[in-house]
């Protein structure tokens, strides 16, 4: 069985990201973005899809959050994306509902190879901890960006903003670890032969 593991690292004039993951994980994570409500969500995307993650992010949040933000989605992207290889032998495909309380949250995941992130998360508050929201699903739009994947996450309902955004890393989770899962078959699944 061929490793699916990857690492990758980036530095610019705003950050300093290193990312390691593998695909086969038990999910452990270890996230250290200097945003905790960041590493809250990190957390609950590796643990729910299954992979070994470590995450350290240095960046100029005296500026704000959003570089430290958009560059750790775009090296996690593009680690994952590294780790799959050939993208051959696994589903492609993954969708997934999360409830947290009143909350209840819906991903859809295709890892086609052509990037598509559509997010709904309804979010009223300004900041989550040090986390502003407009920059959470800045974040997944930048994961499918660099991942190649299209996804779809949508909050269907909750009253409490850190419940909606967190079932809706959960319900991504899990729609990862079920597009991420190895089959039997090891050709590419596409009727176009690549992804």
């Amino acid at each position: 069985m061929t490793s699916r593991s990857a690492e990758l690292s980036r530095a610019t004039g705003e950050t300093e990201v290193t990312v390691s993951v593998n695909l086969d994980g038990n999910g452990r994570v270890d996230a250290r973005t200097g945003i905790g409500f960041l590493d809250h969500l990190l957390t609950a995307l590796g643990r729910y899809a299954g992979l070994d993650l470590a995450l350290s992010c240095r960046g100029d949040l005296a500026v704000d959050d959003h570089h430290s933000v958009e560059d750790c989605a775009l090296v996690l992207g593009a680690t994952i994306d590294r780790a799959l290889g050939e993208r051959r032998g696994f589903a492609r495909f993954g969708s997934a509902y999360a409830p947290l309380d009143e909350a209840l949250a819906r991903a859809v995941v295709d890892l086609s190879g052509r990037p598509w992130g559509s997010v709904e998360l309804g979010l009223a508050r300004e900041r989550l901890g040090e986390l502003s929201c407009e920059n959470i699903p800045h974040f997944i739009r930048s994961l499918a960006a660099s991942l190649r994947a299209a996804i779809h996450v949508d909050v269907l309902k909750g009253a409490n903003d850190h419940h909606r955004a967190e079932a809706a890393f959960k319900a991504l989770g899990l729609a990862l670890r079920a597009a991420l899962a190895r089959t039997a078959d090891p050709s590419v699944p596409s009727t176009k032969g690549v992804l």
